[in-house]
C-alpha cells in the first residue's frame, strides 16, 4: 500500500465531468518483424500478462480515505481482470489516418473507471489504408491516469512491455500473485489523524483547491482587461477531444536551431509550435497584438532523465506577435534562458502547454513487432484547451496537439499550420544552391519556372480538399521524412486554409 503524493492526487482533484486527467500513448508496430510475421491478440494478451509483475501500476487501484481527510492510497485490486483492461478493435473501412485519429480521440476522452486499476490498452487493427505504414501494422493505445504516471519522466509502464531486440525472450509462466488485503476504514482514519497532527495545514487543502475558481472570478469580473492575451483556447472545454500529429526528422530540427547562436533543440521545437499557433489564430482573424505565453518544461537537452519528472515548468513568451521567424526563435531562446520555474499559477492565462513525453531512447519491439511510431494524447482542462505533446523516437520528433472539438473543429488544419511553420524555418536554415553555369542558365530558369508553377498549384490546396486525409498528416507523410532534398526544401507561404467556426467566449472559471 502506497499513498499518493499531493502532486499525484492533484490530478484527481482537478477532474471534472467534462475534463478528465487521462494520458494516452499512441504506438504503431510493424508485425512483419515478429516471429512468423504475425502477432495475434491472444499473443499480446499473454505477453502483457507475463509482464504484470514488473510494475505495480498494473494491479493497483485507488482506496479513498473516509471523509476525504487525507490523500488516497494505491492498493492491490483483489478482483483484477486483465481482459477488462486489454481490448481488441478494428477500424472500419477504409481505415485511414483521419479515422484513426477520431477513434483515438474518442477512446482518450472516455473516463477511466476509478474503482479499477487506472489503465486500459486498446489493440487496433485495420490500418492498411494509412500511407507509409507496412501492410498489417497494428496500433496500441495505452490509456493511463495522469496520477499513476509522470509522462515527462522515465516511462516504466511502456518500458516493461517492450524489448530492445526483435527476438522475444522465452516465455515463462506468470508469477503467482496473491493480492494484499486492503486496510479497514478505521485504520485509514487513524493514519489520516496522524498525518494531520504532523501537518495541520492539510486541513485547508480543500479551500486551496477553490482558489483557481476565485482567481478566475477576479479575472473575469473585476479585471476583464487582463483578457487581452486570451485566445479561443482559454475557455471552458467540452467532453470531446481532437488529436492529430506531424512527424519530423531530428536532424532537420538540429539544422533549424543554428539560425540563432546558442539555441537548443528544445528552442527550435518551441519556435515551430509557436509559429503553428500564430498561423492558425491568424487564419481565424483572432491573432492578438500582444505576445502569447506558454507553459513549457525545462529544456531536456541537458536535464538528466531521472530528474526530468521533477523539473518545474516555466512560463515562456512565444513571440507570436513577431512575423519574422528568426526573431521569434531568438525571443524564445532568450526566454528559456531567463524564465524562472513556475512555483504558483499566474493569474493571466497561458495560451497553451508544450510538454515533452518520455519515449524509448532506442528502437523497441513488442513480442518481435518493431515500434515505428510513438506519440501521445494529453489531458486538457478549463482555461487550457490546447496541449502539444512532443515525443522523440527513432530519429524523429513528433508534435501532436490535443484540444477540444468545439475549440478546434479542424485539427488537420492546425497541424498543417505547424508543418508550414516548420517548413518556413527549414527554408531559412537550408543553404542556398550554388549558381548554375552561364551555359545552363536558360535551361535552369525554365525548369525552375515549371517547378514553381507545380509547387504553387499543390500549395494552394482548396479547403474542401483539405478535409480529405492528407498524406503529410500521417505518421510517415511529412516532407521531412522523404529522402529527396528537393522534397525537403521548405515553402515559406502557409497553405491557404478555411478558417474554423467562430467560438463563443465563455468564462474560464472551472466547472464541475
Amino acid at each position: 500500500m502506497q499513498q499518493l503524493t499531493a502532486h499525484e492526487a492533484s490530478f484527481l482533484h482537478a477532474e471534472t465531468i467534462h475534463a478528465n486527467s487521462n494520458s494516452t500513448f499512441v504506438q504503431i508496430y510493424d508485425q512483419s518483424t515478429a516471429p512468423g510475421g504475425q502477432v495475434r491478440f491472444k499473443t499480446i494478451l499473454a505477453h502483457i500478462e507475463s509482464r504484470l509483475h514488473l510494475s505495480p501500476v498494473f494491479r493497483s487501484k485507488l482506496l479513498h480515505v473516509p471523509l476525504a481527510l487525507d490523500e488516497p492510497y494505491w492498493v492491490e485490486d483483489d478482483d483484477f481482470d486483465l481482459e477488462y483492461h486489454v481490448r481488441h478493435i478494428a477500424l472500419p473501412r477504409p481505415g485511414d489516418w483521419r479515422q484513426f485519429c477520431i477513434q483515438a480521440s474518442r477512446i482518450h476522452a472516455r473516463a477511466l473507471d476509478l474503482q479499477r486499476p487506472l489503465w486500459e490498452i486498446y489493440v487496433i487493427e485495420g490500418l492498411d489504408s494509412i500511407t507509409d505504414l507496412p501492410v498489417g501494422s497494428f496500433a496500441l493505445l495505452t490509456k493511463i491516469h495522469h496520477s499513476a504516471i509522470d509522462v515527462a519522466s522515465r516511462n516504466d509502464f511502456i518500458e516493461v512491455l517492450h524489448d530492445s531486440t526483435r527476438r522475444p525472450p522465452k516465455p515463462v509462466p506468470p508469477e503467482p500473485w496473491f493480492p494484499e488485503p486492503a486496510p479497514r476504514a478505521t485504520s485509514l482514519l487513524l493514519r489520516a489523524g496522524l498525518n494531520l497532527a504532523l501537518a495541520p495545514t492539510k486541513l485547508i487543502d480543500p479551500l486551496l483547491r477553490k482558489m483557481p475558481k476565485a482567481k478566475a472570478f477576479v479575472r473575469d469580473v473585476l479585471k476583464p482587461e487582463q483578457h487581452v492575451s486570451a485566445t479561443r483556447f482559454n475557455t471552458v472545454v467540452s467532453s470531446h477531444r481532437v488529436f492529430d500529429t506531424r512527424r519530423f526528422l531530428i536532424s532537420e530540427f538540429e539544422q533549424i536551431r543554428t539560425l540563432v547562436p546558442g539555441a537548443s533543440l528544445n528552442d527550435a521545437v518551441l519556435a515551430v509550435c509557436s509559429g503553428g499557433l500564430r498561423r492558425y489564430l491568424d487564419l481565424q482573424g483572432e491573432l492578438p497584438e500582444t505576445d502569447l505565453e506558454g507553459n513549457v518544461p525545462h529544456s531536456l537537452d541537458s536535464v538528466p532523465t531521472a530528474a526530468r519528472g521533477s523539473a518545474a515548468p516555466r512560463r515562456v513568451a512565444l513571440g507570436t506577435q513577431l512575423a519574422d521567424a528568426r526573431q521569434r526563435l531568438a525571443r524564445i531562446h532568450d526566454q528559456t534562458l531567463t524564465s524562472p520555474p513556475l512555483k504558483v499559477p499566474r493569474l493571466t492565462p497561458a495560451s497553451c502547454t508544450i510538454t515533452h513525453v518520455a519515449g524509448p531512447p532506442t528502437p523497441v519491439y513488442l513480442h518481435g513487432a518493431r515500434m515505428t511510431y510513438f506519440s501521445a494524447i494529453l489531458p486538457i482542462a478549463d482555461g487550457m484547451g490546447l496541449v502539444f505533446a512532443v515525443t522523440r523516437y527513432d530519429g524523429r520528433i513528433v508534435i501532436s496537439p490535443t484540444s477540444c472539438r468545439e475549440l478546434m473543429p479542424n485539427p488537420q488544419v492546425f497541424t498543417q499550420c505547424v508543418r508550414d511553420s516548420f517548413r518556413e524555418y527549414l527554408a531559412l536554415a537550408t543553404p542556398a544552391e550554388p549558381a548554375a553555369p552561364k551555359g545552363k542558365a536558360l535551361a535552369n530558369r525554365s525548369a525552375k519556372t515549371s517547378a514553381n508553377t507545380s509547387a504553387k498549384s499543390s500549395t494552394a490546396r482548396p479547403a474542401a480538399q483539405l478535409q480529405a486525409p492528407l498524406r503529410s498528416a500521417r505518421p510517415g507523410g511529412s516532407s521531412s521524412d522523404r529522402s529527396s532534398p528537393s522534397a525537403r526544401r521548405a515553402e515559406t507561404a502557409a497553405t491557404p486554409l478555411q478558417p474554423a467556426t467562430a467560438v463563443r467566449r465563455r468564462s474560464t472559471a472551472p466547472r464541475r
